[in-house]
Formats: structure tokens, sequence, C-alpha cells
């Protein structure tokens, strides 16, 4: 930890009002130590960790951090606040705020140095001393561990004198976490007839868990949360065992520590790995940060899950929902979580099948669906032949779409039960010819049911069975009554309106519709909005024979989604001096992304400046999806970008409808951007003083 944190990475009079100004004043300490070489690169890859979950922990602490390529070496600065920063903890404002920057590549002797450090946080003696050292020096030995005892006592001697006394210090920073963790641990186990019932279970031992804990970069939450559990297992009485997912890998706990286990925890805000690893036990799932901050509540909460004979299977890695919150979460973000996990799977067999397709038409024209199946009639030196190849393999892929949405919307609620009622529920929907509407309402049905059956209180002898046998057996056929009886011919009948009604759109109505499409995917570039206007479009065409409105719809969508990031780049290059350099760099990737239709290229440009950048790209979007429709451009394929032109009824006008809303975004985003007294580098170099001025007064060099 030594070349760390010195004192020149200190400051104990922070006076930052934002957590945007506090990372920035500690970043400006890094650049002038030579630890971070682009400040405003390096300050984007914070925001962007950021933005994935505030950082503020309960007791007054903040911990912005993140990975970076502008980072030189492992690096730690530590502020601290007289007025509170909000990082976005339950508690209020954080006074001790600790910035860690680890280079993109960092060894895992440094991660595991800075992961005792996330450890250190949540013990209350040293965030105490914390408070009270006056000296830059001597926080950062604290911090190092550098003689502790010496640091820490000269922390209590250079108290003010008006502050409460050193050994009150702690109790008073302790208080409010002294008064919530006994009734957290006490309150749902207060019952001795509880603690009978784990101990009887458990063979007359301790109640043993095993928990598993990881964050996006695995530098500071996973390593506190696991902490926060150890202690509050302690406090209860129980045997909890960690695993830590973090940057610098893991070590698998052992198999027959999992196999003793009687129950697990999951504190995680990424896919836990090998999580089949821990299958049928009592099961918490909750966000890292609920690890850190309820640590006695979620060992309450699995004891009594235990105790019911919930033996819920956790999810297996890789669905959209494996990044759910904490368990306040309400009803609509868990609504888009499953319907954007089904989504995610269905749309790689969009786009193979709608390419496949698109390829047969273009080298065999578009009567090459009539082609006879290749088994009969397949030669080998005809272009038809091939042409018809391609189509009919397309077809059978565009026949799952409506079964994989429907199987993994379950998939996203219940976990593996709920993939064959999901996909059982979603052929049904085809039969009936309930398309993409009846695969929604199955999948939805079938994870329903899925986890009502899961939350019957089971004997042990048959919970073996239950995941295998009885809980497909049941609910498909559930699923199978609702869809063939019950709702299935209302569903149907909807889908035919709206499928009639697209054949129906056409002048002004399509036009508005084209704008709304466009505004939708630049509104959050890759978000659940933009999804909902692809999924849309996307819907449309996947049939064998999809009508010319939604071929129309899919070129609108796919024009508006190529416009932010083309926007960005032409941008870049025509005045660079609007952007950073990291920015200009971005902007040459940015070219590749938007011409290959990836929207989320223009990301790092929206999250730097979103007033400006956002609205600008959906004027661009709308006009770019209005003049799709209004030329009648059509498309089949239902991804590709500029690679797929040749595939595209009326190419150059739909080209001249793209370059038309870039156009406009560019224009839009230099005249705003222009409008600001500084240039973001005059800014930047302002901002961080004599020192960072001086070493940046040249043209930078790209990172």
């Amino acid at each position: 930890m030594s070349e760390m944190i010195t004192a020149d990475l200190v400051d104990l009079d922070l006076s930052a009002d934002t957590k945007e100004a506090a990372a920035r004043a500690l970043a400006e300490r890094m650049v002038a130590q030579g630890r971070v070489t682009d400040l405003e690169g390096f300050l984007a890859d914070v925001a962007a960790r950021e933005a994935q979950m505030p950082t503020g922990l309960d007791g007054g602490i903040g911990i912005p951090h993140c990975r970076s390529e502008h980072v030189t070496g492992p690096t730690l600065a530590f502020g601290r606040s007289a007025r509170g920063i909000d990082f976005g903890a339950a508690d209020g404002p954080a006074d001790l705020i600790f910035l860690i920057a680890a280079p993109a590549g960092a060894d895992d002797a440094h991660l595991t140095i800075l992961s005792s450090l996330a450890r250190q946080l949540m013990n209350t003696e040293f965030t105490s001393a914390l408070r009270s050292v006056n000296d830059a020096a001597a926080a950062a030995a604290l911090i190092r561990g550098d003689e502790a005892p010496a640091a820490q006592a000269q922390a209590q001697a250079q108290a003010p004198a008006q502050a409460p006394a050193a050994d009150e210090v702690p109790a008073a920073v302790e208080a409010p976490a002294a008064d919530e963790a006994p009734a957290a641990v006490e309150e749902p186990t207060t019952s001795a007839a509880s603690s009978e019932v784990a101990a009887e279970e458990a063979g007359g031992r301790p109640f043993r868990i095993v928990a598993v804990t990881s964050c996006p970069t695995g530098i500071a939450h996973t390593y506190m949360a696991a902490e926060s559990l150890e202690n509050a297992g302690r406090e209860a009485g129980v045997e909890l065992v960690v695993e830590t997912q973090g940057s610098a890998g893991f070590t698998r706990l052992d198999p027959a520590v999992i196999t003793a286990a009687d129950a697990v925890i999951f504190a995680h805000d990424v896919p836990v790995r090998e999580k089949d690893r821990f299958a049928g036990k009592p099961t918490v799932d909750v966000g890292v940060k609920a690890g850190i901050n309820r640590p006695a509540e979620l060992i309450a909460e699995v004891r009594a899950k235990a105790e019911r004979g919930e033996a819920t299977a956790p999810a297996s890695g890789g669905t959209p929902v494996e990044r759910a919150g904490e368990s306040g979460e309400g009803y609509g973000t868990k609504l888009r979580k499953w319907l954007m996990s089904g989504v995610s799977y269905m749309v790689p067999f969009v786009a193979a099948g709608g390419l496949l397709i698109a390829l047969g038409f273009a080298i065999g024209g578009y009567k090459i669906n009539k082609a006879p199946s290749v088994m009969d009639h397949f030669v080998w030196s005809q272009g038809d032949s091939w042409a018809a190849l391609l189509f009919q393999i397309g077809v059978v892929s565009f026949g799952f779409l409506v079964p994989v949405l429907a199987g993994y919307i379950a998939y996203g609620m219940a976990d593996r039960p709920g993939l064959v009622p999901g996909f059982v529920g979603g052929s049904i929907a085809l039969t009936i010819n309930a398309g993409f509407l009846g695969g929604l309402v199955a999948g939805l049905l079938a994870g329903g049911v899925v986890m009502g059956i899961q939350k019957v209180k089971i004997p042990p002898a048959l919970r073996g069975i239950m995941p295998v046998v009885v809980i497909p057996l049941i609910s498909s056929a559930i699923v199978g009554f609702l869809m063939f009886v019950v709702i299935g011919k209302p569903i149907a009948s909807a889908q035919k309106g709206m499928t009639d009604w697209l054949n129906s759109l056409s002048g002004t109505n399509a036009i508005l519709l084209g704008a709304l499409l466009g505004v939708m995917m630049c509104f959050d570039l890759g978000g659940p909005v933009n999804k909902v206007a692809y999924t849309f479009a996307t819907a449309g065409i996947a049939v064998s024979n999809p009508s010319d409105s939604a071929m129309k719809i899919m070129a609108a969508v796919m024009a508006a989604g190529m416009v932010p990031p083309l926007a960005m780049a032409l941008a870049t290059t025509v005045r660079g001096k609007l952007f950073t350099q990291t920015e200009r760099e971005n902007g040459k990737a940015a070219w590749v992304l938007g011409a290959s239709f990836i929207s989320e290229g223009a990301i790092p440009f929206a999250a730097a400046d979103p007033l400006r950048v956002i609205p600008s790209s959906m004027v661009g979007g709308a006009i770019t999806g209005a003049l799709s429709m209004g030329f009648g451009a059509t498309l089949r394929a239902p991804h590709g970008g500029i690679f797929v032109v040749p595939l595209i009824g009326n190419p150059f006008l739909y080209l001249v409808a793209l370059v038309a809303g870039v156009c406009v975004t560019t224009a839009l985003v230099v005249i705003l951007k222009g409008m600001r007294k500084q240039s973001p580098e005059g800014s930047a170099k302002e901002a961080a003083g004599a020192s960072v001025s001086a070493r940046d007064s040249k043209q930078p060099v790209a990172a």
C-alpha cells in the first residue's frame, strides 16, 4: 500500500459540494503525482462506474472507483468533507471519500491490497480515526497501515478540544449502526423456537451459510460486502464463509463446504460465476449494497427460508436479471428486466434468421420463397439452390423467435424451471397465430406459474425431483390450458389487429410513426426505450413473409439508430476543439460503430454532455425516421447497418434520410457546444490548478 497513497493524495478539507466535484478534486491530485495521464478520460470512467450503481455507503463513506486505461498504477486518494457530499447512500451524505484508481490491467497483488482497504472501511475504529486525524501524512499512514497504533494515537491527540473524547468518537460514529445492528439481527430471530428449529435442522451444530459477493469493478463493494456479512455472521452465531469474485479472480469455495451449507446468500451486481454449484439450497439473492448495508437481515431471511423448507434453485449466470438491484425494487423495473431477458436471447435468432432470409432474396429474387425444399431439390452449381438454402435456414431460425422469447422471459422470472413452460407457451402462441404478443404473455404466465409453485412448501424427499419432473409437468399443463382455452384467442385477435393497422399505415401517419420510432431509438442509446422500438420493428419482420409496412418500420428504426454515433464521429472531425482528447479518440471508433448500427457508440458523448447530445440526437433520429418512412425504404434484415444496404428497398433515398439526420444532429451539437464559454480542455486545465495547467498547456497526446 506504501506506493498507493501519500500525503499529497490526501485532502482533509475537501471543499467540493457534489460527488463529481469531489472526484475531480481528488483526481487532480492523482494527475499532479503522475498517477493519472488523462484527467477527463479518467473522470469519464469514474462517472461510467458511478452510473452503474451509486458508491455511497452507510456510515458516511463514499468510494468512487474504477478501472481505467488512464491510470499508471493502483492509486488511492482520500478526502474529508466537513459539509458532507451525497454519494447516494440511504443514511445521508458522506464525509469520508476514497477515490480508488486501478489500471485496466492491474495485477492481483495490487488488487488484493485495495480489497484489504475495502474491508477496513467496515471497521468503525478505522473510520473514526480518519474523522479525527488532522495531519495529511498521518492520515496516509493510517490508511496504509504503517504504525497504525501510533497513527491512531496521534489522530486522537490532535482532535480539537471541543470534539468528543477519543474513546467517544467510535461510539458517536457507531451509534446508528449499533442501534440498527442488534435490531436487524434480533428482530427476525428473537423467537427461541426459530433458533431451535434452525439448530435442529442443522443437527445441533451452528447454522452454516455460504455467500458470494461481486460488483462491476470487483475492487471495493465486493470485499466490503464480504466483511460486513462475516461480521454479521459472527454476531448471529452462524458459520458464514464468503467467496469474493473480484477483479483479482476468485478462489472457489471447497465443494465440501458448499455441500455442508444450510443456505446461500448472493450479494452481487454482476453474474455469479459457476452459480450452479449452489443449486438446491435456500437462497437469498440481492444487490451487493444490500450485503454491505443490511447483512443481519439477509442472514435472518435465509434462515427463515431454511426453516420453511424453501430450497429455491439459484439462477444460472448470463441473463439481464442477474443485474437485479436490491429487494425493494419496484414491479415496473422487474417487469422490464424480465422482458429484456427474453428479448436479449431472441435478438440473435432475429439477426441470423433475418440476414439469411434477406440474402436468400438478394441472390434468388423475391420468388425464392416459392422454391421447393432443398432436401428434395439442391444443385450445387446453381445460385438459386443456394439462395433457397439460405432462405429456408432463415425461416427455420425465425420459427424459434416466439418460443425463445417466451422461454427466456420465464427464465428471467423463475430460472431454469421456467424454461419448459415458457417454450411450450411460446410454441402454442405460434400454433394459434398469437404471434409476438402471445409470446410475451406466455412467457409472463409461465414465469408466474413456476414462481407460484416454488413457494409451496415441499417435503425434503421430493425436492430433488421438483425442478426435473414436477414443476415442468404442472406448469406446462397450466400454461397450455390458459393459452389454448382461456386467453389465446383474444391475444390472436389483438395480434391480427396490430398487423392490420401496420399494413394500413400510409402518408402522414407513416411519417409520424417513423419520427416517433426515431426519437425512441435515440432517447437512451441502447437502453430500454431504444430496445422497445427495436423489438417492435423486429417483431414485424419475424415471419417468413412480412408486410411492406413492417419492412418500412425496420428500415426507419435501423437508420435512426445509426444517427447518434455517426453524428458524434462527424462532429469530432469538423469541430474537434469542442471535444476532449478522449472524446476525439472515441469519435474515431464511433464511425465504425455507427456504420454497424450500434447506437451505444454515442454513449460516451451522451454521458459527458447529456443535455446537448441526447436532444440533438433525438431531433436527428426523428428526421431520419420520418424521411425513411416517407421515402418508402424497406429492409428485410434486422441488423447490419450500411453493410446491408444492397438488401434495402430504395437504398439511395434511404442513405439520403440517414445523411440528413446525421447532419442535423451534428449541426445542433456543434452549435450547442459552441455556446459554452470555454473549451472542455481549457476548463479542465483551469480546474486542475497551476501544476496541472503547466503540464497540460501543450496539445495533449492520445492515451
